[in-house]
């Protein structure tokens, strides 16, 4: 079993904050989306969603849950790696 203090894991690996990090995710999906040519309503649908939801997953107001991120990848047509894949 690997363990580890959140000190020793931050030198290791970059970390940030959970505000900025559910941001950029946020615009990231949107601009993946956008990508697509898909709008907020219509993820919502494809996601099961309300567009409110879709409205604040992109502006980094909620935190998904790992089921919606992988929704939100079968409705963009795009593998689960990429969701993550923003700087």
């Amino acid at each position: 079993m690997i363990t580890y203090n959140k000190k020793s894991y931050c030198n290791l690996v970059p970390c940030m904050e959970k505000d900025k990090f559910q941001k950029m995710l946020g615009q990231h999906i949107a601009n993946l989306r956008k990508e697509k040519g898909i709008s907020q309503i219509e993820l919502g649908h494809l996601v099961e969603m309300e567009t409110q939801n879709v409205n604040r997953l992109e502006n980094g107001r909620t935190n998904p849950t790992a089921f919606t991120l992988h929704k939100i990848c079968e409705a963009l047509e795009i593998p689960l790696i990429k969701i993550f894949e923003f700087e």
